[in-house]
């Protein structure tokens, strides 16, 4: 199963490392980069995803929320928002 984790801080990261040891393929998003690079550099997660929201191609779509509660607002908006600016 492919699965889009938005937010990769420390749980959001050993949930991908976990999951891509168990043979998911994890693409990931996180507002700020050096997670991200991580991940990619150690796990080898697939590809870093900008923005998520159509990114991830295999069905079913899974996206796994990975944030704090008082930013989730926050958070769909700015990817929603960048959604709309990287379609044609």
């Amino acid at each position: 199963m492919q699965l889009g984790m938005i937010g990769i801080g420390r749980m959001g990261g050993n949930m991908v490392r976990r999951l891509v040891r168990g043979g998911h393929e994890c693409v990931v998003y996180n507002r700020s980069k050096g997670p991200v690079d991580e991940l990619v550099r150690t796990v080898r997660v697939g590809r870093p995803i900008s923005p998520p929201s159509s990114r991830c191609s295999a069905a079913p779509r899974v996206i796994w929320l990975m944030v704090p509660a008082a930013v989730v607002d926050r958070v769909l908006a700015d990817i929603t928002r960048s959604s709309r600016k990287a379609t044609p």
